[in-house]
């Protein structure tokens, strides 16, 4: 290609008007270029390229070698003249060829043709003969449209209308906390950063403050507090910042009712009328919860409830308040919203946490009755999201409303899944249920959410301020319908009387075969041992799904290469649930045998992979994208 026609180099051209430039001027051009590069990688070509001739500085001769030792990747040349007619243009039939035949898009036609040569080639002449020159081609393949990740699914593409309990919804276990649960800072960034990630359903645990004023923090530790007047004004601000759909605060209320009253004041005063406090269209007699699209830019209050709807609505029209009622728990061993909570005595005794590793309730003897008193100014304000003790599943069945939701603890969900996961599917078709992590992790570590997603669980929440494989799965899950938090679940996770267990999917299979070949890597991440720009890749291929699908293969180990690694390995797995499975792309630094250096991940739900040859983006370990890095693979499956 001739490099003078492309306008980038007649512009820089004056950039070496008055003689060569240095590193700072070589950034400054890729910049102005917006060619994304490693800072590691482009100091370590410059140096190569300085260290031909004496001194510090680059002709322009030399800076177009650094562009092309960054942007010309062989892979993409390869492919660019198996298509291309003379190795130096493609024209617009040529390219509508490979969309059809490499991209498996047979649904493209001149006008798609057209669209991409317009928007991606940069040389004038070039774009007005409809035709790609191989700096174009370069622009397309790195775009998001050759992602590994599926456009339709970046924008809200499913069904918004069916009940809350029909989909996954992004939840967060004690948002106030940046760190671990036992000394941790609290901060409002917990609630600000989850909001910006499309979290769904916050958690603030509140206790009785000075001056009247709650406050947010884990109780009995010595994490900070935060005044849970700023938390809502948090939450006020940043809502509805990355989606519309209803967002659920899930109270851990440990306030006296007269401090209840002050959380009610702060509700209604600063969420206005954002706060859904009464049923949509007065209705009380529900028999199903309205959709995500009926309560859109509502804050739904999940706390416990005295009475019913009912009431709740007459004593609103009377202005009734400056009171409270009790609420009785009777103590069935089992994991409520407020049992991970260190009870104001103290830590709970072993025995009294026992509840969390039982499958189900133990026969009846005379329980203790636990008394909670419950402001009515703020039990009111809850409408479709009452906390329930969760018994058993038959009680549920029994007696359970369609609005009140049960919490589990981990363990003792764990336990139900593997014992009882038909009767645990059936319940989570009717009521939503929200799964939380034992009370022992006190590094606010996470566990698995994958396992609680395979039964219909709704709100798995997880420690956001963890990275991990198990966030990047909730990262993952939720980026599928545009990120909006809110993912319509399988039809047979929703079908009040379907027949799917993880272990026994029988008739709800749709086995897939799917085949990855993984390419190249491109501006890895260095090794943190490399004093240069190297490391030693490998990459990790795992799926996530019912226990039948779960899988990893690795590739080899490339020796001293993080700018251009090549693989050329292909990778097969069969997927009998492709709906619930989860893909994770895992790049590593292999130090030793046995010691892997974290480089980069992505992760994706499989029904939300692109055919064809695709682009990998790469995140770090809190989950930010590395601008410059991925990998370059072939997807195919049928």
């Amino acid at each position: 290609m001739d490099e003078n026609r492309y306008p980038f180099f007649l512009l820089i051209q004056n950039d070496f008007k008055n003689g060569n430039i240095d590193l700072d001027g070589c950034v400054r051009l890729l910049e102005k270029m917006q060619i994304n590069f490693d800072e590691y990688h482009l100091k370590h070509i410059f140096k190569k390229t300085i260290d031909k001739h004496s001194g510090d500085i680059i002709s322009m001769d030399d800076f177009r070698a650094i562009y092309r030792a960054l942007v010309h990747r062989p892979e993409f040349e390869e492919l660019f003249k198996a298509y291309s007619i003379d190795g130096n243009i493609l024209p617009d039939g040529q390219l509508l060829k490979f969309l059809a035949k490499e991209q498996f898009q047979t649904e493209a036609n001149e006008t798609t043709v057209l669209e991409i040569i317009l928007k991606y080639e940069p040389i004038d002449e070039v774009r007005k003969r409809r035709q790609m020159s191989f700096e174009g081609f370069i622009r397309y393949m790195n775009s998001e449209e050759c992602s590994i990740f599926k456009s339709q699914h970046r924008s809200v593409y499913q069904d918004m209308t069916q009940p809350l309990c029909d989909y996954f919804i992004s939840s967060s276990h004690n948002t106030y906390l940046i760190a671990d649960q036992l000394m941790g800072p609290s901060h409002l960034w917990g609630y600000t950063s989850a909001l910006l990630k499309g979290c769904r359903c916050l958690e603030i645990d509140c206790w009785d403050g000075h001056n009247n004023e709650p406050i947010v923090y884990h109780g009995h530790t010595l994490t900070s507090k935060i005044p849970f007047r700023s938390v809502i004004h948090v939450i006020e601000k940043y809502a509805f910042m990355s989606s519309p759909y209803p967002l659920v605060l899930s109270l851990e209320n440990h306030c006296s009712p007269k401090q209840q009253e002050v959380m009610a004041f702060c509700l209604k005063s600063i969420l206005g009328d954002k706060l859904l406090s009464s049923p949509l269209n007065g209705e009380v007699d529900m028999r199903r919860l309205p959709s995500p699209e009926a309560l859109k830019f509502k804050v739904l209050i999940k706390n416990k409830k005295v009475g019913t709807l009912e009431q709740s609505m007459l004593r609103m029209e009377e202005e009734y308040g400056g009171e409270a009622e009790e609420v009785s728990d009777s103590d069935v061993p089992s994991d409520d919203d407020d049992a991970e909570v260190l009870s104001p005595g103290g830590p709970r005794s072993p025995s009294k946490r026992k509840g969390d590793r039982r499958s189900s309730p133990p026969p009846q003897k005379k329980s203790k009755v636990q008394k909670t008193k419950i402001a009515l100014a703020l039990s009111d304000l809850v409408v479709y999201t009452k906390s329930q003790k969760f018994v058993g599943f038959e009680h549920s069945i029994q007696f359970q409303k369609c609005w009140e939701n049960n919490s589990i603890g981990e363990s003792r969900a764990r336990k139900l899944a593997r014992v009882s996961a038909s009767q645990f599917i059936a319940h989570t078709t009717r009521f939503i249920t929200r799964i939380y992590p034992k009370g022992s992790r006190m590094k606010s570590s996470n566990y698995n959410p994958q396992e609680f997603w395979n039964v219909g669980c709704q709100m798995v929440a997880l420690n956001f301020q963890t990275p991990g494989p198990y966030m990047e799965l909730q990262d993952g899950k939720f980026l599928d319908n545009g990120g909006c938090g809110y993912v319509l679940k399988p039809a047979f996770l929703r079908d009040l009387n379907t027949t799917f267990t993880p272990r026994n999917v029988g008739t709800h299979s749709k086995p897939m075969s799917l085949s990855i070949r993984l390419i190249s890597g491109h501006q890895l991440p260095p090794s943190a041992m490399s004093k240069t720009n190297k490391a030693d890749p490998t990459v990790q291929i795992e799926i996530y799904g019912v226990p039948e699908d779960q899988a990893k293969k690795r590739s080899s180990v490339i020796k001293s290469n993080a700018l251009c690694p090549r693989w050329n390995e292909t990778f097969s797995f069969n997927i009998q649930v492709p709906e619930l499975a989860m893909i994770r792309f895992c790049v590593e630094d292999e130090v030793s045998l046995v010691n892997k250096d974290f480089l980069g991940q992505y992760t994706l739900p499989v029904m939300s992979l692109n055919t064809g040859y695709r682009n990998i983006p790469l995140l770090s370990k809190d989950g930010t994208k590395l601008e410059s890095a991925s990998l370059f693979a072939h997807v195919w499956f049928y």
